[in-house]
């Protein structure tokens, strides 16, 4: 075994003790292994020390997985918080993500915002957006742009498209105090929908501003791409509460005017920046168990296309107040509804929202644990909703008042591996034994390129302990900064599996 020091700047007086202990291959007895301890200082706000791993291609694993690779061929799991004011947002906002082990920013950004009037660009807004990706830079935090809307927009009390854009024949709007989400079937909502989606006019407007954000942002290390539409919506007649009447709609939407909305922005997106993720989203009824009937979307980048799905992952009894019930099956419908389509089309897919109000009711907490599994196993990455902090963790919080992780929330804060030479199979965390594991397969990146683990001081805050096994004895391990560590298995046969336990020192 080979070890090498890597020297880190001390801040806030924590430091990382790591003991690196290498055993033999998996499948026969363990070889005589040599074991070596070391220490180093941990600077626990200082994500510049991470390395930088952005995604610039996918593989598809045997199990009809795609994920995320980089230049080296390693597999990228981007992780990290939704910024929902982006009006507000600070270097130390970022500091502290990347602090935490996060690696990717979800940005929610507003068509309103970017052109309040219409003709007329807020340079401003645009020169702030490309501020906080200066910020991300530095951190090497990856940002996805979220395009924004929530019931439109402002002109019925929400966020999403300007005021000039929306038109609604004259309709009717009665807001619902008790349930925000029902206001997207008045019929005023509808209508300003329809003529988004039908009128040249505002197609044109939209088109133009995608490509003006594409413009100022494009070239951002940072810049992982584009959520194209937050939680697409309307017109979707029939009745509400009918669910039959809901999949046809909803199917209907897909197929026919979001997918050409989606062609449109993926044109418009693409004509001023070849390089960025662009991502769909289906409807929100994914919540409810309803399919996604989207179609596959060509790319015209030049090579291979980056394209991406990300839905969103939210039980509606547990948003109107409810504690989660496992027995009504909603972890097994919801990745029933999702799972054909990113397998079929080959997509990575990348969860942009995800996460109950508050987790410290006891079936809410075990929401976010079955959660967090449950992405594991079909998503290559994920941005929990969202990065504020409250008191008992209300309000979607992610940080507790003190900057903690919101009680019950701490799954989500758990150790993990941003960037994997191999394919990732199995990854757990067991905080009562503070015990991470990571299994994973073996390829052709494994002997040459680095795996990065993200072990955060609140879950090893005296040091950790690896061991890796089914590599054979040639491992390195190398302490990042922030409470990260990297390994190379420069033993480890492509097929072999290989696996990685880190545990409290």
């Amino acid at each position: 075994m080979r070890l090498r020091h890597a020297a880190m700047p001390l801040s806030l007086g924590l430091a990382l003790l790591c003991a690196v202990m290498v055993a033999g291959p998996a499948e026969g007895p363990a070889t005589a292994a040599r074991t070596a301890a070391w220490s180093a200082p941990l600077a626990a706000r200082d994500g510049r020390a991470a390395a930088w791993a952005a995604p610039s291609g996918t593989v598809t694993a045997p199990d009809g997985r795609t994920f995320f690779t980089d230049r080296d061929g390693r597999v990228v799991r981007p992780r990290g918080l939704n910024l929902g004011k982006t009006d507000t947002v600070t270097e130390e906002h970022i500091a502290q993500l990347a602090g935490d082990g996060f690696n990717l920013v979800r940005l929610n950004i507003q068509w309103e915002k970017v052109e309040p009037h219409r003709g007329r660009y807020d340079t401003g807004y645009l020169r702030y957006l490309d501020r906080v990706l200066d910020w991300a830079d530095r951190y090497r935090v990856l940002v996805l742009i979220d395009w924004h809307q929530d019931v439109f927009g402002p002109a019925f009390g929400h966020n999403g498209i300007p005021t000039w854009a929306t038109r609604t024949d004259g309709l009717p709007f009665q807001p619902n105090p008790d349930d925000w989400f029902a206001d997207y079937f008045q019929p005023a909502v509808q209508a300003a929908f329809t003529h988004l989606y039908d009128d040249p006019d505002l197609r044109a407007a939209q088109r133009a501003a995608y490509t003006e954000v594409a413009s100022a942002l494009r070239g951002h290390r940072s810049l992982l791409g584009y959520d194209l539409f937050n939680e697409p919506f309307g017109p979707v007649p029939g009745d509400p509460t009918d669910p039959d009447d809901q999949i046809r709609a909803s199917a209907t939407l897909e197929r026919g005017r979001l997918a050409a909305m989606y062609r449109r922005l993926i044109g418009a997106v693409r004509s001023a920046d070849p390089d960025a993720w662009l991502f769909v989203e289906p409807t929100v009824l994914v919540g409810q168990g309803v399919p996604t009937s989207l179609p596959g979307f060509h790319d015209p980048r030049p090579g291979a296309a980056r394209l991406g799905y990300a839905p969103h992952y939210y039980d509606t009894a547990v948003e109107s107040g409810a504690d989660w019930d496992p027995s009504g099956r909603f972890i097994e419908q919801y990745e029933t509804a999702i799972g054909r389509y990113p397998t079929t089309h080959r997509l990575p897919v990348l969860v942009g929202e995800w996460g109950p109000p508050q987790a410290h009711t006891p079936g809410n907490a075990e929401l976010i644990r079955r959660q967090v599994a449950s992405m594991d196993g079909f998503a290559s990455g994920w941005a929990l909703w969202y990065d504020c902090r409250a008191d008992n963790g209300g309000g979607y919080c992610a940080y507790d008042r003190d900057g903690s992780p919101a009680p019950g929330k701490e799954p989500a804060f758990a150790p993990y591996a941003p960037a994997v030479a191999g394919i990732p199979g199995t990854e757990s965390y067991a905080p009562a034994t503070r015990t991470y594991t990571l299994a994973l397969t073996a390829d052709r990146t494994t002997r040459r390129a680095w795996t990065l683990l993200s072990l955060p001081v609140t879950a090893f805050p005296h040091g950790v302990r690896v061991t890796v096994t089914g590599a054979g004895p040639a491992v390195e391990v190398v302490a990042g900064g922030s409470g990260r560590a990297k390994l190379r298995l420069p033993a480890a046969r492509p097929g072999a599996r290989v696996r990685v336990t880190v545990s409290a020192h």
